[in-house]
């Protein structure tokens, strides 16, 4: 059994998630202690307890100790099995920082996965929905074809949105003796992922939402145009779509992405952004920020942004990769190290040297 340090660099829950879906994919079980150390309220939160119930519905998982509050973790995985999963998280807890513990294993199941799930869609500290769907499943559908579908939108603090994802894989643990060897032929069948420049800027596309009660108010329609009069001074075409939806919370928000041509590579070159609405914070300033956010982010010269360096690293470790992200952040650093315990000593020194910080300034 594992034993790993979850007090590690920032210590958060991403140590717990990350340690679950690879403890889930490999087979390897593990004893977690020290949970989020130093944070207000240390221990196991109920977004975590969601991930270990998700997994052990796929892969009839055994775990001990997953309390409410407890800083350790025992976890025994079991063999992953696709199927149809009902989760409801029961509050705003993130949808898709649960799903970074279900994905991973769910590429490489046996048979198709489908997964319903209900919570926050657009809830602070997690990737917005929609830069999930348009962002990072792009980069994942060379190891299985997934569909990710918004049935409602959820906001904090009541949460109750809804999607489904499907995942129908290519490539499977079970024909193979053992992991090692599935992952020597996935990197035999998986071309070298090379993602070290961005190429030509095509196009900016995004999602302005906002609840129902916004709407007389315009607040995504101001979101929205507070972000394209940002993004004009790139030069090229821009499409932000507005939507309200009822929700049980008030909320609003705006995700942006840019997409890249390269001549010489297929890779989808994607650099997103995105914001949440506050109170007392102008729907303009709202859009402005993602917008600004963006600019940032496609001047750096890198073609991976640094929150999508964070969420590939999981993914891309599997295979032969490089890719250069603007930022190497702290919560990159401390998965590199979870991963490490899992993938040997070898991936975190490879990884350090090819996910490569660039400051460049390109000429917009």
């Amino acid at each position: 059994m594992l034993s790993i340090d979850g007090s590690y660099g920032e210590a958060g829950g991403q140590i717990v998630r990350t340690s679950l879906a690879f403890s889930t994919l490999t087979k390897k079980p593990f004893w977690i202690k020290d949970i989020r150390k130093n944070r207000p309220n240390p221990g196991l939160k109920h977004q975590h307890l969601n991930c270990v119930k998700a997994l052990e519905k796929l892969c009839n998982a055994k775990p001990k100790m997953n309390l409410l509050g407890s800083t350790e973790l025992f976890y025994t995985p079991n063999k992953i099995e696709g199927k149809t999963i009902n989760i409801d998280i029961g509050t705003a807890g993130s949808i898709t920082l649960l799903l970074q513990s279900i994905l991973l294993p769910s590429l490489f199941a046996d048979k198709k996965t489908i997964i319903k799930m209900t919570g926050g869609t657009d809830v602070p500290w997690s990737p917005s929905f929609d830069y999930f769907n348009s962002v990072l499943i792009p980069q994942l559908r060379r190891f299985a074809n997934i569909e990710l579908t918004l049935e409602k939108r959820g906001y904090y603090p009541k949460g109750n949105g809804t999607i489904t994802i499907k995942v129908n894989p290519k490539y499977n643990t079970y024909t193979y003796d053992n992991f090692g060897q599935f992952k020597d032929i996935l990197k035999e069948e998986i071309t070298p992922i090379n993602m070290t420049d961005q190429g030509q800027l095509i196009q900016i596309k995004g999602v302005s939402h906002a609840s129902k009660d916004l709407q007389e108010a315009e607040v995504a329609e101001r979101q929205a145009e507070s972000a394209r009069l940002q993004l004009s001074k790139l030069s090229c075409p821009i499409q932000i779509r507005t939507e309200y939806q009822n929700t049980l919370s008030t909320g609003s928000g705006i995700t942006l992405w840019a997409q890249f041509l390269k001549d010489d590579s297929e890779e989808p070159i994607i650099l997103g952004s995105d914001k949440l609405g506050e109170r007392r914070v102008r729907s303009e300033i709202v859009g402005s920020t993602a917008a600004d956010q963006l600019i940032k982010e496609i001047r750096s010269g890198a073609p991976v942004d640094k929150h999508l360096a964070d969420q590939l690293l999981p993914f891309f470790s599997l295979i032969s990769s490089e890719i250069h992200t603007s930022e190497l952040t702290p919560h990159t650093l401390t998965n590199i190290n979870t991963i490490s315990y899992f993938l040997g000593d070898i991936f975190k020194i490879d990884k350090i040297n090819s996910i490569i910080t660039t400051n460049k300034q390109q000429d917009l």
